[in-house]
């Protein structure tokens, strides 16, 4: 990881470049990918999971029966821990059930208006699987979707080598109520949900983190009227520690993401260079016993630390980032994180690691990445939700509007709006 000292203000931005592939030829990619999936369906499916995944299938579906001995599988030990996660997600979500209850106002006299929320009927649900599968992206996406009453969940998750699903993506699936699950992943799996496919239904509405790939895919599917969740791609952290802070705990919270992908980065912020050089000492000790070392090595060399002049500066370059997610190891980090304005998930203190928000404390992991934190949220139950708004006018409130109602639709030159309004009086 290069250490940048006080590096001027009109450096930041360059900085706060995310390490991404070719746009240009990820773009060409996605758009054959997308054009072969829409018009040869299931063929184009089980080809590319040939060609992708290394593992030729007959069927991109499961039957049911296979997915409950799949299930079977799964230690008690891990199913204990997914019981207990999905607890804590589920009473997470459920408090922000407050915020889809109607809000119905009397305009003025005789004009009544509300809005009421409704659930996205068939949501597609998207799990990275090769090397690392994430069975916890499953409760993530699938407790809001459970708990806002979707209709129809399709996961789709790339298959093993045996052509099998992962056991405990298989039993989280049974605990949100999936109502399909297919073995296909990567953009072809975002593509058979954009356009259906004989066997893959047609989505609403797509949810799911993913590689660069994935996530290109996504905006892609938005060009067909799709909706997706947010941009979603290569994990990244930054933490910001003081002298407070424990290197080796902020050693391991930056290996924590940095052994998702080689695409993926953690960024250290620090107010003491003494303290960086611990930090990267016990980053390398740590390394060397990771089974996935290798992989966090490549994230690694695309990561990098800034050592500013105190907090203040720290927390202002954050926001210039946008993490996907920030640990502040910092004295008095209650008030350093009224400070932050664009962050995907925020944990604060020395004993609130990343891992515990991506898996069990209750809080989404599914977080806007490369910068999106500024404009978009993380998901929550709302994410699975529309809002239609309603109105009721009584004759005399009809009278009373009329006035402002004409008055405009014959401003604009709208004159139909404008006897629309005429001739109920």
């Amino acid at each position: 990881m290069k250490t940048y000292k006080n590096p001027p203000v009109s450096k930041w931005q360059a900085l706060c470049k995310r390490p991404v592939l070719s746009s240009e030829n990820l773009e060409a990619t996605i758009s054959s990918v997308f054009e072969r999936v829409q018009h040869q369906g299931d063929g184009a499916l089980l080809a590319y999971t040939k060609q992708f995944d290394g593992v030729t299938l007959r069927d991109t579906a499961i039957d049911g029966d296979d997915r409950v001995s799949w299930a079977k599988q799964v230690p008690n030990e891990l199913k204990q821990a997914i019981d207990i996660a999905y607890g804590n997600i589920s009473t997470f979500h459920k408090a922000q059930q407050a915020s889809l209850q109607t809000i119905e106002v009397e305009t003025q006299a005789g004009v009544r208006c509300w809005r009421e929320s409704r659930a996205i009927e068939r949501v597609g649900l998207y799990i990275p699987g090769g090397s690392a599968p994430l069975f916890s992206t499953v409760l993530m996406l699938g407790v809001p979707a459970q708990l806002a009453g979707c209709r129809d969940l399709i996961l789709c998750t790339p298959p093993r080598v045996d052509g099998s699903v992962n056991p405990a993506i298989c039993y989280a699936a049974s605990l949100i109520g999936v109502t399909k699950i297919f073995r296909v992943g990567g953009a072809q799996a975002i593509a058979a949900l954009t356009f259906g496919t004989a066997s893959v239904p047609k989505v609403d509405k797509i949810f799911g983190p993913g590689n660069q790939y994935v996530t290109t895919a996504k905006l892609y599917a938005e060009r067909f009227g799709m909706a997706i969740d947010m941009p979603a791609g290569p994990s990244e952290i930054m933490v910001i520690a003081d002298k407070t802070a424990r290197p080796d705990f902020v050693a391991a919270d930056l290996l924590s993401q940095a052994e998702h992908g080689p695409d993926s980065q953690a960024v250290l912020v620090t107010t003491d260079t003494a303290l960086a050089k611990e930090i990267m000492n016990e980053v390398d000790n740590q390394l060397r016993t990771l089974p996935r070392g290798k992989i966090a090595q490549l994230a690694l060399a695309n990561s990098f630390c800034v050592v500013l002049n105190d907090i203040d500066q720290a927390i202002t370059f954050a926001n210039e980032y946008a993490p996907e997610h920030l640990i502040l190891s910092v004295n008095d980090a209650e008030s350093a994180a009224k400070q932050v304005s664009n962050a995907g998930s925020v944990f604060l203190g020395n004993y609130t690691p990343e891992s515990a928000g991506d898996y069990a404390s209750g809080t989404n992991h599914t977080l806007p990445t490369n910068g999106w934190a500024r404009t978009y949220s993380g998901l929550s139950l709302e994410s699975f939700c529309k809002y239609i708004t309603f109105q009721s006018i009584t004759q005399n409130g009809a009278k009373a509007l009329a006035p402002t109602v004409t008055a405009m639709a014959k401003a604009e030159g709208l004159i139909a709006h404008k006897r629309a309004m005429e001739i109920r009086l």
